[in-house]
């Protein structure tokens, strides 16, 4: 049986068309991988790239790609409303079919030890592929973003797990890059009709799993945790469209799916007198995460007609087109 393995690399550039199809280019010469899908975002200053196949083929596919990243993509000129730490922000690998999450990590592991070896990137190794507790979650490797890295990389804690340990003129360009291993997760962002980023962020933190820290009576600082499990959430500005959103990686969508979270923003929007005006998957997405929108927001039978009910119920065609033969997973895999 074949094994397959997903990869979403996160590259660092979104406006300019021509270093972004250099960088897929690396990615389709390479046999024995399909090329799923490519998301480029004008304010984000990013693009979410969407492969798979064979194990081998995908870690191969993914180093050339990174390669060509540190090639186009200088860093220290840089600006985008998502946080980044490097040229290749973020590279996952994911379990799709006969593959364990332990064959993941050790290709994670393998692919981080190689771009820090040969293209002399810092790399660090995160989610199922980490090797301390502190960088399991991708939020706090990218804490203070790749303007942080000069003075991060001194520090002990945060050494490197392969690559460079100082900021050389290299890594000035190519900034650090972050590797791992996770189950599937969903990038989900609600549109709000606003600009101001502030009810977005508070919106995010009431939401997300963390919560936010607040002063109490007695001016100690507590967590209030959030109402969503398994979420992460931040405010984003969309300068192009003028909208704000709330921009959400859903880390366990059998827990907290697509329409639970776009309810509970819509909802905590409205106490502020915003609508939710739809919203959108950035990458690819579970057919079984849109069959459960659709059995919540219509009566329907069958797989054709729930899906297009939840493509209505959570307006995913707002922004972008929502065609789900190039967005769910499945579908694209032949895996149906």
């Amino acid at each position: 049986m074949n094994k397959i393995i997903e990869c979403v690399p996160n590259f660092s550039e979104g406006r300019d068309a021509q270093k972004v199809s250099r960088i897929v280019d690396e990615i389709e010469k390479i046999n024995d991988v399909a090329l799923l899908n490519v998301e480029s975002d004008v304010d984000y200053n990013r693009t979410v790239v969407t492969f798979a196949g064979k194990p081998e083929a995908v870690k191969n596919a993914a180093f050339y790609a990174i390669e060509m990243a540190a090639k186009d993509i200088d860093m220290s000129h840089h600006k985008g409303a998502h946080p980044r730490i490097g040229a290749t922000d973020v590279c996952p690998f994911v379990p799709v079919a006969n593959v364990t999450m332990e064959e993941c990590i050790q290709i994670a592991r393998a692919l981080g030890k190689e771009v820090g070896k040969r293209l002399g990137i810092p790399v660090y190794l995160y989610g199922e592929a980490a090797m301390m507790p502190e960088r399991r979650l991708l939020p706090n490797i990218r804490k203070g973003e790749y303007e942080s890295l000069p003075e991060k990389m001194k520090d002990e804690k945060w050494r490197p797990d392969y690559g460079p340990a100082e900021f050389n003129n290299n890594v000035r360009r190519t900034g650090a890059t972050v590797i791992g291993a996770r189950e599937f997760l969903i990038a989900y962002n609600v549109n709000l009709d606003t600009q101001d980023i502030q009810i977005a962020n508070t919106i995010s933190g009431i939401v997300r799993t963390t919560g936010i820290v607040r002063v109490n009576e007695k001016g100690e600082k507590v967590r209030v945790p959030g109402l969503l499990k398994y979420v992460q959430a931040m405010g984003v500005y969309l300068k192009e469209h003028n909208i704000t959103q709330v921009s959400m990686n859903l880390l366990n969508y059998k827990i907290t799916p697509p329409h639970v979270a776009f309810e509970e923003v819509r909802k905590q929007a409205g106490l502020f007198g915003v609508p939710a005006t739809g919203s959108e998957v950035v990458g690819l997405i579970p057919k079984e995460a849109l069959l459960a929108a659709g059995r919540f927001y219509s009566n329907e039978s069958s797989e054709q007609r729930l899906i297009t009910a939840a493509v209505g119920g959570l307006g995913l065609s707002q922004l972008n087109k929502f065609i789900p033969e190039k967005k769910v997973i499945e579908y694209l895999l032949g895996l149906d």
